[in-house]
């Protein structure tokens, strides 16, 4: 009883293990079916991709030869058009385009020059009418004080000289004298301040550029053209005349 257990529960055992071999080898062998069909798959698309770049690689050398090959002859063409390109006097035209520049370049610098000289004569001529402005500004109020000079002047001349003297008892008129003599001098000495002179012609040669001839008179003894009076003294500021001096003349006896 015992021995048939056993022998059953044997057989029972053998026919698992014979049924899970064959389902292993059942599933193992479509896997290595597909690994094989997998690999082969792969070892065509290498075979593929190499042939696409050997035909890449060709194609670009073919290009490159080409593109070299163009360019030789662009270049060994260019110095024969170079030497085609003349002008109608026979000079290559790079040279006839930089004798133009030359020439255009020596005319702006011409103007340059030019500029700069009319530039600085303008200069000096508006720092000499600022330095005249300012030297001769009070010409006008000036001119205007030389009457009062002269009349001051002609009041002392016409003072007696012996009313001026030690022996004279005229004290009021010594001391009006000697008032009216500073004034003129404070005058004199102001001009002198702002560049303005005075000038007594008596003697001299006439020059009309500094005198004015009010008279002629014919003198014996006398240089003719001679100043031998002066009825008003002249002026000068800043070495332009401001006033002539008035003068008589001695004339000539022909």
């Amino acid at each position: 009883m015992s021995l048939s257990i056993l022998s059953s529960s044997l057989k029972g055992s053998v026919l698992k293990a014979v049924r899970l071999s064959a389902a292993t080898s059942t599933v193992a062998r479509p896997a290595s079916v597909w690994t094989s069909r997998l690999y082969s798959t792969e070892q065509s698309g290498n075979n593929n991709n190499s042939s696409n770049n050997d035909n890449n690689g060709n194609r670009d050398n073919k290009d490159n030869k080409e593109g070299n090959a163009a360019a030789a002859s662009e270049t060994e063409s260019a110095p024969a058009d170079a030497s085609k390109e003349q002008t109608e006097n026979g000079k290559p035209a790079h040279e006839e385009a930089l004798a133009a520049k030359d020439k255009q370049i020596a005319e702006i610098k011409d103007r340059l020059l030019r500029t700069l000289a009319d530039m600085e004569n303008l200069r000096q001529r508006t720092a000499k009418e600022v330095s005249n402005t300012k030297d001769y500004a009070i010409q006008k109020f000036a001119k205007d004080l030389l009457d009062t000079a002269d009349i001051l002047g002609m009041a002392i001349k016409n003072v007696p000289a012996e009313e001026l003297s030690e022996s004279s008892n005229n004290v009021h008129l010594k001391t009006l004298h000697t008032g009216v003599s500073m004034t003129r001098d404070e005058l004199l000495k102001a001009f002198k301040r702002h560049g303005i002179e005075p000038y007594d012609p008596i003697n001299e040669k006439f020059d009309p550029n500094l005198h004015q001839a009010n008279f002629q008179v014919p003198m014996p003894g006398k240089e003719p053209g001679t100043v031998f009076d002066v009825q008003k003294i002249g002026f000068m500021i800043k070495g332009r005349v401001l006033r002539p001096a008035q003068v008589g003349v001695v004339q000539g006896t022909d």
